[in-house]
């Protein structure tokens, strides 16, 4: 665990304690201080928890990341966070996956951290998704073509959203936009956010800043009562959209 052992003392000398002082502070001897930063001892969970909260981390943050002045923390919003997520369990004491369908959105805004809320969701399991957290989210609309609105996304609640790769598709949970089904278009950056893409090229890309963003689902899977249909033959309508699609992308490129 040589990233623990390192940021463990670049932390503690950043707050200008000494391994005495930061023993007293967290309740060790002060040797135990000194077998963490030299490597020859590992904490146990217990204690990753209260290191991870004196130093205003999460335990992810503070076992894999490199912590030195040029490391920028996640926002307070993001999962990978000490944060509990509200989940329900069956008689099994198996997670359940809740869904929320599109007349429940706008209170899930509201309700996503409330254990009541949360326990009032409709709620299933299958038997390929145990391993994790899911949920099911409705989606409406036409952006996510050929996906159609009224598709329900079986997603994972992403941990750290830094993890999540340019092109996953996700439901984001944000502040101004509410539940939204997008592909990622960047990485996701603390000072820049994420860019979200709609798989149906008539809507623009936007961005979306880390503050506004309350939780990421990655999908998974999709299920749909509309069945794919044969692609139809081009129609002239169709080829004139097709065009004028091209025409104004090429204007924007030829303006940047």
């Amino acid at each position: 665990m040589g990233k623990i052992s390192e940021n463990i003392k670049y932390l503690r000398k950043k707050k200008g304690l000494t391994q005495q002082q930061f023993a007293d502070e967290v309740q060790i001897k002060r040797s135990l201080v000194g077998a963490y930063e030299e490597d020859r001892a590992e904490p146990k969970y217990d204690l990753l928890i209260k290191f991870a909260s004196f130093f205003d981390l999460s335990i992810d943050e503070l076992i894999n990341q490199k912590i030195d002045d040029k490391y920028k923390p996640l926002p307070k919003a993001n999962a990978a966070n000490v944060r509990v997520l509200s989940i329900t369990v069956d008689k099994d004491d198996k997670e359940n996956i809740e869904f929320v369908p599109v007349k429940a959105s706008a209170g899930y805004l509201n309700g996503y951290g409330d254990p009541e809320y949360v326990a009032a969701l409709p709620k299933f399991s299958l038997p390929f998704f145990t391993q994790g957290t899911y949920r099911a989210f409705e989606i409406k609309g036409d952006s996510m073509l050929p996906l159609p609105s009224g598709a329900i996304i079986i997603a994972e609640y992403a941990e750290n959203w830094a993890d999540l790769k340019i092109s996953d598709t996700a439901v984001i949970i944000s502040k101004n936009d509410g539940v939204v089904y997008k592909r990622l278009g960047s990485k996701f950056k603390v000072d820049k956010g994420i860019k979200l893409v709609s798989d149906n090229t008539v809507y623009e890309p936007y961005a979306i800043e880390a503050e506004d963003i309350l939780e990421i689902w990655k999908a998974k899977a999709f299920i749909s009562t509309e069945l794919p249909q044969p692609a139809a033959e081009p129609t002239m309508e169709n080829l004139t959209s097709m065009m004028a699609q091209m025409q104004k992308s090429i204007g924007q490129l030829q303006k940047s």
